[in-house]
């Protein structure tokens, strides 16, 4: 299930998957949408007419999507070129993740009350329809993204560039990393892989520290930061040109703990943020820590 809290899996899918960067662009730009906005966005939103079949495209693709319940058992090597690409969310919890925590904002009431304007409600679809296509752009023809994505490529073409991407009290610090990511040369990206490796062998206290992070970042009000952080680290992993087998071999999850770690690295305890930040920077030296 992906939210905003549990951006870093949303990540992990997203680095893993063709379409995963502009997917995390769409998710950035949604993040940073203003009540000024909407409006704009809920004008570009096609007739349902229009959006009907292509929607239908769009369930029928999101079956084809790599899943962990085809692998064959006897095919070793299929099988896990299938773990390391299949998805752990799905479209329908990628479309719960858009409407109602990244457009949280444009909800008014709660539970069953809860409702959007009409503006709220079709910018939030023009939103989905631009996050599906990317998302499932390995099984969708060319022609069924194109109709998904036009409305909300005009829209950005008449909305102003939108505020900068905050990323919290550590802002230099995130930025500095992805910055050393999209210079990786060959040997750093070795030693990303091994200290991934050693990593995994030494696991213990791994998942924890994460989860004090996560929920760090809740308590002090930082979640969204947080998930954009994750987004933008989807994309620089992508500028590197990580290997897919590496990424989903344990280098995305060391570089996304440690972004999880900067982001609130003011409220963790020393044994947290060494835990997280110890084997990036054994891997990439410490010159971008500050």
């Amino acid at each position: 299930m992906y939210s905003l809290v549990s951006a870093p899996v949303l990540g992990f899918d997203l680095t893993r998957l063709t379409g995963g960067s502009a997917t995390a662009e769409v998710l950035l730009r949604g993040l940073r949408l203003q009540a000024a906005d909407l409006p704009v966005l809920a004008g570009r939103l096609p007739d349902e007419g229009v959006r009907g079949p292509l929607w239908v495209e769009v369930e029928s693709a999101a079956r084809r999507m790599p899943s962990l319940k085809a692998m064959n058992k006897d095919d070793p090597a299929g099988s896990l070129a299938l773990v390391e690409r299949a998805p752990i969310g799905t479209v329908d919890s990628l479309l719960t993740c858009l409407r109602y925590d990244v457009m949280a904002w444009t909800w008014t009431g709660t539970g069953r009350d809860a409702q959007q304007s009409e503006v709220a409600a079709a910018a939030t679809a023009l939103l989905c329809d631009a996050a599906v296509a990317s998302y499932l752009r390995e099984v969708l023809d060319a022609d069924t993204r194109r109709g998904l994505g036009a409305g909300w490529v005009a829209a950005m073409r008449k909305l102003p560039t939108g505020a900068p991407i905050d990323l919290g009290p550590h802002h230099y610090t995130v930025s500095a990393l992805f910055d050393r990511l999209r210079s990786l040369r060959t040997t750093d990206l070795n030693r990303l892989v091994s200290a991934a490796e050693d990593s995994r062998r030494n696991a213990g206290g791994w998942s924890p520290a994460v989860h004090s992070a996560s929920w760090a970042a809740y308590l002090s009000d930082r979640v969204r930061t947080a998930a954009a952080a994750q987004m933008l680290l989807v994309q620089a992993v992508d500028t590197a040109a990580i290997p897919l087998a590496d990424r989903a071999g344990g280098v995305w999850n060391m570089l996304s703990g440690a972004v999880q770690a900067l982001v609130v690295r003011d409220l963790l305890d020393t044994s947290t943020a060494h835990r997280l930040l110890a084997p990036v920077v054994a891997a990439l030296g410490p010159a971008w820590l500050g």
